[in-house]
């Protein structure tokens, strides 16, 4: 009972931890404007230059992807917490209360972004985020059932 206590209590702190990651990336130093000249300066040392058309394509497709990336670990940790010292099978009552605690959150942080200079809440945002959490968790249990049906072989 106490080793479940435990592991729901660091798993817990994970995901709030990195709530905390999320709600420090929608501050003004992770606009757009900052990222555009951090992109730029990875991009001058390639062989090759892009129109800026180009460039905001990329860009886009990049903070896009973070989106994606940040809100997959988030639904990975929360899973984590709301399974931790269960049995290992799958919950989809776990998942989905994974996927839509990470969508809530993802709501509040793009209302929080409303009020940061030179950010923007976005609903488009925030159903990127929710697809990022849902992606996140497919792949965490995709990876986990392969896991597991190479320890049967």
């Amino acid at each position: 009972m106490e080793t479940t206590r435990r592991a729901r209590r660091r798993w817990a702190v994970f995901s709030m931890a990195w709530a905390a990651v999320i709600f420090c990336l929608s501050s003004a130093g992770f606009s757009s404007a900052h990222t555009g000249r951090a992109l730029q300066w990875v991009l001058a040392c390639l062989p090759f230059r892009l129109t800026p058309d180009g460039f905001d394509s990329v860009h886009f497709f990049i903070r896009k992807l973070a989106h994606l990336g940040e809100y997959g670990v988030f639904a990975i940790l929360l899973y984590g917490w709301f399974r931790a010292g269960r049995r290992p099978r799958f919950s989809a009552a776990a998942a989905l209360l994974a996927l839509a605690v990470a969508g809530a959150f993802s709501l509040t942080d793009e209302f929080h972004q409303t009020f940061v200079p030179a950010r923007t809440g976005s609903l488009r945002d925030c159903a990127i985020d929710t697809a990022g959490a849902a992606a996140g968790l497919l792949g965490y249990l995709l990876l986990g059932a392969l896991a597991d049906r190479g320890r049967k072989l």
